[in-house]
């Protein structure tokens, strides 16, 4: 029998930013002295809110960003200056050179992906980080060629094709390749051999090729095994540890609450649990670490593919919203469904999620629009209603209830990035934005109960306006 003795390994960041593993026994530092919270950041909405720029701006003052479910079906974008960069798996913290990336427990992974998405971060920056900042949780499960072969069959929910559903369905049906199993896996003939017959037997039976199946399938696990197994890592350890180390988190979340398995708009919605609920579970720690959760809320509504949007616009506004705010997907490249700030939405995020602060992004392409109207309440075959049916069918039939406030003054790209800057050195807050913008906010804090803590009116990091004490 092997005996240890009482120290406790744990991992911390050295002075260079680099993760190392040190004793709590006398070396390195002292558990005991300080318990920092983390902080949640999640979609209200349908996804596309802009939950990528704030993450990137918080990341400044962060030591970790952790991923903690979905797959490369997310899209998040960070504009820095002349910079646009687009990410599907990386965590949008990857942008601050000192925060350590986290992809964890509750993701499904496509390695290829991920792998084309470091190589293009490498050209563009000089970096690698697999494997020194990058973490993949080895509870994580993996996207093969197979799931995305199966998901491409799909037409009826609007799904990116990517694969996600029907490798969280695997999961679910206990049957799916996690990272921390690949060694395992490759070492034993037999498991091998029965998960490339269940997968040839449903692909013959879906019409699609499965002749080579065996054989391509030990070649695909081999070759993540190759590329990946110096970045497979307990990772909710690492975070834990990091948390007790007086370390600061910021949980990630991808698509929005509307598009969670559960309480989104069933069907049409994503295969995993989108809600503050599951940030710390798909990260591996307990509930009790998180303090602030952030709701990142649009201006207006979007939505991308099939399924109910009560607000939708099909006038000269709705294509007002789309062209001024570039609304195509990040991800599919599909125009954006756009209309008006739904509350009924909003306040259906709020009961799932509790929000500590909204984060309002994209009020400037309101501007412009001589009237902004915000849905308080559905008509449903001619009742009133202020919360959201479950039904899709019959939030499909909800006719908006709207009230109307007074619009304001289109301004260019760069004029609102001037207000921007001018409020940060003038310390002005939301007092800096035209008087209708405000009154809109306001609007927004009082029927919500919400108070709204940052407002973007623009695409750039520093287009951000605090809210001021």
């Amino acid at each position: 029998m092997m005996r240890i003795d009482d120290s406790c390994f744990v991992f911390i960041k050295s002075d260079k930013g680099k993760s190392q593993c040190s004793s709590s026994s006398g070396y390195g530092r002292d558990i005991g002295t300080g318990i920092m919270p983390a902080t949640v950041v999640l979609g209200a909405q349908w996804g596309d809110e802009g939950k990528g720029k704030l993450v990137d701006r918080l990341a400044a003052q962060a030591d970790w960003v952790v991923r903690f479910q979905g797959g490369n079906n997310a899209g998040h974008t960070v504009v820095l200056g002349e910079r646009t960069i687009k990410l599907h798996l990386l965590p949008s913290g990857i942008t601050r050179e000192s925060c350590e990336l986290v992809l964890g427990d509750g993701m499904v992974i496509d390695p290829w992906v991920l792998m084309e998405e470091l190589q293009r971060w490498q050209s563009e920056t000089g970096e690698m980080p697999l494997g020194t900042r990058l973490h993949i949780s080895d509870r994580a499960h993996v996207i093969l060629p197979f799931h995305r072969m199966v998901d491409g069959l799909d037409n009826k929910i609007g799904t990116t094709g990517r694969g996600i559903g029907p490798t969280y369905a695997d999961k679910i049906n206990r049957i799916g390749l996690r990272f921390g199993d690949i060694t395992e896996l490759l070492a034993d003939e037999s498991a091998l051999n029965e998960m490339a017959s269940q997968q040839a037997d449903k692909l013959q039976y879906l019409g699609l090729p499965s002749d080579e199946h065996a054989i391509s399938l030990r070649d695909d696990i081999q070759w993540v095994h190759d590329n990946y197994s110096q970045a497979i890592k307990n990772t909710g350890v690492m975070v834990d540890t990091a948390l007790s180390t007086g370390q600061q988190v910021l949980l990630e979340g991808a698509q929005g609450c509307l598009l969670d398995i559960d309480q989104g708009t069933f069907p049409f919605v994503t295969s995993s649990i989108t809600s503050r609920g599951n940030s710390t579970h798909g990260a591996g720690i307990h509930p009790g670490h998180v303090e602030e959760t952030i709701g990142v809320v649009k201006a207006y509504t979007t939505r991308v593919g099939h399924g109910p949007m009560p607000t939708e616009l099909f006038d000269e506004v709705g294509i007002h919203l789309g062209e001024v705010g570039h609304e195509f997907g990040t991800t599919t490249g599909r125009p954006r469904r756009c209309g008006w700030l739904d509350l009924v939405v909003l306040r259906h995020s709020q009961r799932v999620n509790g929000f500590s602060s909204l984060a309002l992004t994209k009020l400037d392409v309101l501007g412009g629009l001589e009237t902004i109207s915000i849905c308080i309440g559905y008509e449903l075959d001619g009742v009133e209603i202020r919360d959201m049916p479950a039904s899709a069918k019959a939030l499909a039939r909800c006719k908006p209830i709207l009230i109307d406030l007074p619009g304001f003054d289109a301004l260019s790209l760069e004029e609102w990035l001037e207000m921007a800057k001018q409020a940060a050195i003038d310390g002005q807050g939301f007092a800096a934005l035209p008087e209708a913008a405000q009154h809109y906010i306001a609007h927004i804090e009082q029927l919500l109960g919400v108070p709204v803590s940052s407002v973007g009116i623009g695409p750039d990091r520093d287009a951000t306006i605090d809210a001021t004490d």
